[in-house]
């Protein structure tokens, strides 16, 4: 059954083996693991998974595609197809027994980051996550305080994960060919937060508010929530920018708002 890529779901279908070889054999998917796949697409990586014994659950949005999947795995009993939107999708429904889940995804561009925060709401339920994300997100995600990538999508992920980029995948890889580069990361959920906060809701806004307008100090930028004296009290500069303030300085400045 052929189907054609479809633009408003952002589908780009993985087609190369040797890069489906690389995802697996850096997954290391064992048998009896319960697995979560979202956007499978025409089932490019799912083969490959359900070949290692695991239990697998699939998200899809696109209803041909779920006929497609039904079709072309049926004799796999450990197979679920959900026909569903992932940003609606209740997660955590999926995990039982006390075994958490393990997720992987080939995740469209526009809804990445949205996606992945959902997932972090039922992040006590999951071992870890692998994504292909565009190569911007991961560095992003992965970027150090210093670094001109550094953000509130590092500051926030890191704060509920360990996060790692394990390879590039280039355009050529993927059927249509997306205009930019690609890349694999492993997000693994904290057992425990790697700082205190008295409120991730807090952190979020004072991180947020200090990145939309990054090129200001911190004194200029978070005037509105946090004067600069005491900016200056937690032993934090008041002149430096955004860009330059930990994890664990932002989750200091945060705990000085109010509720």
């Amino acid at each position: 059954m052929a189907h054609t890529p479809r633009k408003r779901f952002g589908q780009n279908f993985l087609h190369d083996h040797n890069i489906i070889q690389n995802i697996i054999s850096s997954i290391q998917a064992a048998s009896g693991q319960h697995w979560v796949e979202i956007g499978p697409g025409q089932g490019a990586l799912t083969e490959p998974l359900l070949k290692e014994n695991v239990r697998l659950d699939v998200v899809e949005l696109d209803r041909d595609l779920v006929v497609l999947l039904r079709e072309k795995f049926k004799q796999y009993p450990d197979l679920q197809i959900h026909s569903a939107d992932a940003l609606r999708f209740d997660f955590s429904s999926l995990a039982g027994e006390g075994r958490k889940l393990r997720v992987i995804g080939n995740l469209p561009y526009n809804i990445s980051t949205p996606l992945m925060f959902h997932l972090l709401d039922n992040a006590y339920c999951i071992e870890d996550m692998h994504f292909m994300l565009q190569k911007e997100v991961v560095d992003r995600i992965c970027a150090v305080p210093g670094s001109k990538k550094y953000g509130r999508l590092s500051v926030m992920m890191q704060y509920y994960c360990s996060t790692e980029l394990l390879f590039d995948v280039p355009p050529e890889s993927f059927d249509p060919a997306p205009q930019v580069m690609s890349a694999i990361v492993r997000l693994i959920p904290h057992l425990q937060p790697p700082v205190m906060v008295d409120n991730v809701v807090k952190l979020n806004r004072v991180v947020t508010q200090a990145f939309s307008q990054r090129r200001k100090t911190l004194r200029n930028s978070l005037k509105k929530l946090i004067e600069e004296e005491a900016i200056a009290a937690l032993g934090i500069d008041p002149t430096l920018r955004a860009e330059s303030i930990s994890l664990a300085e932002f989750a200091r400045l945060s705990n000085l708002l109010q509720d």
